[in-house]
């Protein structure tokens, strides 16, 4: 376990980054013996800076949570991080791409709550039952820690690579459709580049719900009513430079879109 004072600076050292749209050397690399509670430990300090900053926290982002996205990712379980206000863009947004480093996108379904969900037992029908609607979501990465070589404990503590997120389309009652077939074409200045379905994560895309009230309860934490929940990607992620326009349709569920300027 890392001292208070380490995981300070390390904080520190992440913040900085962020600010000055930089990248820092491998943290297990430096740190050998840093756990994922140390990394969690260091993300809690980023956000209680932000909240007392005067930033308002309004979800979570569950990363991981698809074999496609472990697979580019070489890491093997799911992770999370904080979604603050100032991370959410409306559907049509034009993006300042220099905002972020190591820029991707991600194509997600958010659940917004309605009801608590607290763990340690908390089971996909409970979240069926707490989500209020669906809606279509891309998340923007945003890595502020070397790419190559990374460790679940390296993401973790960057926030799990949470730059910020996009939402639009359609928003749908959890039960009026089956979640598991909802269906993304990615494009990339018209080339699709990237297509997949949600059963991708976890089964169900509810399961990443389920996964993130389950691991909160080991930190004393639970989810609110009206928090947004992106639920994890179930395509790679995809690269984006400065001047490109990102489009996803979600078939029935709409599309969403962006531009980075």
């Amino acid at each position: 376990m890392l001292s208070q004072e380490t995981i300070t600076a390390i904080a520190d050292e992440l913040a900085d980054a962020e600010k000055n749209r930089s990248t820092v050397p491998l943290l297990t690399a430096r740190h050998p013996e840093m756990t994922i509670e140390d990394s969690y430990a260091v993300q809690n300090e980023w956000r209680r800076r932000g909240i007392e900053a005067g930033r308002k926290p309004v979800g979570r982002k569950i990363g991981l949570t698809s074999k496609v996205m472990q697979d580019a990712t070489g890491i093997t379980e799911p992770d999370y991080g904080a979604i603050f206000a100032d991370m959410v863009y409306e559907n049509g947004s034009v993006i300042e791409h220099s905002k972020f480093s190591n820029v991707r996108i991600e194509v997600e379904l958010a659940f917004v709550l309605g009801k608590e969900l607290s763990g340690p037992d908390v089971t996909v029908f409970d979240v069926m039952a707490a989500t209020d609607y669906v809606i279509p979501a891309l998340e923007i990465l945003s890595s502020r820690i070397e790419m190559k070589g990374r460790t679940i404990v390296d993401t973790i503590s960057d926030n799990a690579a949470m730059g910020a997120m996009v939402y639009g389309g359609n928003p749908v009652k959890p039960h009026e459709t089956d979640l598991r077939w909802a269906s993304a074409l990615l494009y990339r200045n018209e080339t699709i580049e990237e297509t997949g379905v949600a059963a991708a994560v976890l089964n169900h895309p509810a399961n990443g719900v389920v996964w993130l009230a389950n691991k909160l309860s080991q930190h004393g934490d639970s989810l609110a009513p009206g928090e947004i929940i992106l639920a994890g990607s179930f395509t790679r992620p995809m690269w984006v430079n400065a001047g490109d326009t990102v489009i996803c349709d979600y078939g029935n569920l709409g599309t969403v879109t962006c531009r980075f300027d």
